[in-house]
C-alpha cells in the first residue's frame, strides 16, 4: 500500500511527536525505529527539505519536527519522501480510454483516492493518543521534568 520509505519516514516522525522540544539524532531515531541508519539520513534529508522537520548540526545537534502535530498529516509525510501515485490518464495508452480510464483503473485510482482521503484527515496528534514509541517516551519525561502533557512540537 504504501513504500518502505514512507513507511520509515512516517516511524520516524512519530517519534519525533513523541519527543516534542528535543532534537533527536539519526542513532537514537534508527534505534527506536528499527531503520537502517544510512538510509534514514536520506529519508530525513527529505523531510527537513519538504518543511516538515529542522535539522541542526553539531554536537548537540539532531533533528525535530517543524510544524505543530495538530497541523502534520500522515498524507504531508508520504507526500514528502514517496508521492501517491493517482492514475489520470490509462496506463497501457489506449486510445479508447483516452477520455475515461477503464474499468480496471478506475478502480485502482478510486483505491488510491481513497487513502489519500484517509492520509490527509489523521494528524500526527491523533496517532499520539496512544504511543507507539512509549518505551522512549518514558525516559524523556523521566529526564525532562515537569514537560510532561506536552505533545506538541514548536
Amino acid at each position: 500500500m504504501i513504500s518502505q520509505t514512507s513507511e520509515y519516514a512516517l516511524r520516524s516522525i512519530v517519534f519525533l511527536a513523541e519527543h516534542p522540544n528535543c532534537l533527536k539524532t539519526i542513532p537514537e531515531i534508527a534505534g527506536a525505529t528499527k531503520v537502517p541508519a544510512s538510509y534514514l539520513s536520506k529519508v530525513m534529508q527529505s523531510l527537513v527539505k519538504a518543511g516538515l522537520l529542522t535539522s541542526q548540526r553539531g554536537l548537540h545537534g539532531g533533528f525535530s519536527l517543524a510544524r505543530s502535530v495538530d497541523n502534520l498529516t500522515i498524507y504531508d509525510v508520504v507526500q514528502a519522501v514517496d508521492p501517491i501515485q493517482r492514475i489520470t490518464a490509462c496506463p497501457l495508452g489506449l486510445p479508447a480510454h483516452e477520455l475515461e480510464l477503464c474499468a480496471l483503473h478506475r478502480q485502482l485510482d478510486d483505491a488510491a483516492r481513497l487513502i489519500e482521503e484517509s492520509f490527509r484527515q489523521t494528524t500526527l496528534a491523533s496517532l499520539l493518543r496512544k504511543p507507539i514509541f512509549a518505551e522512549s517516551s518514558n525516559e524523556d519525561k523521566e529526564s525532562s521534568p515537569g514537560e510532561e502533557g506536552n505533545n506538541h512540537a514548536q
